[in-house]
């Protein structure tokens, strides 16, 4: 079994495959963010520091699936956003249409940041609405009561 700084160095190589793997068999990939100062997202999306994207291609220009962080440009509610989430604060990635992906350990405060991300302006949070999925108005997922979404095992 890993341990979690082990999880957190394979955490980009799994996040590419599995969007791979959902573009691939035409899926939709989503992933559900911890939303800190560290995370450039449009705020006015963020409930209960959590958000949920869809990175799809047809969602998203200019996608990079790096080591340290998952960056593109998607249109909110028509205006155009860039997007920067640190490797780190990505809890899951999954298919919208059937839930399944994977969830990855959250790292603990004790975490080392990336350098770049400490040279990122800090951003305050706005606990409003749902994100609108970029450029979807579907709902990302299946949820439970609790209104987190529900994910299925990849094996």
């Amino acid at each position: 079994m890993l341990n979690a700084p082990d999880a957190s160095s394979t955490r980009p190589y799994l996040l590419r495959a599995l969007h791979e793997w959902c573009t691939d068999r035409g899926f939709t990939p989503y992933v559900a963010v911890l939303v800190d100062e560290t995370v450039q997202v449009p705020m006015e999306y963020v409930k209960n520091g959590e958000i949920v994207l869809n990175v799809g291609y047809d969602a998203t220009a200019g996608m990079t699936l790096g080591n340290e962080f998952i960056e593109f440009k998607a249109r909110f509610g028509g205006v155009p956003r860039e997007i920067i989430i640190p490797i780190n604060r990505v809890m899951a990635i999954y298919a919208r249409e059937n839930g399944q992906g994977m969830s990855f350990p959250m790292s603990t405060a004790s975490d080392a940041v990336p350098a770049a991300v400490a040279k990122r302006p800090a951003l305050s949070a706005v606990d409003t609405s749902q994100v609108d999925g970029g450029a979807d108005d579907e709902s990302p997922t299946p949820t439970t009561p609790s209104g987190r979404p529900t994910l299925t095992r990849v094996k």
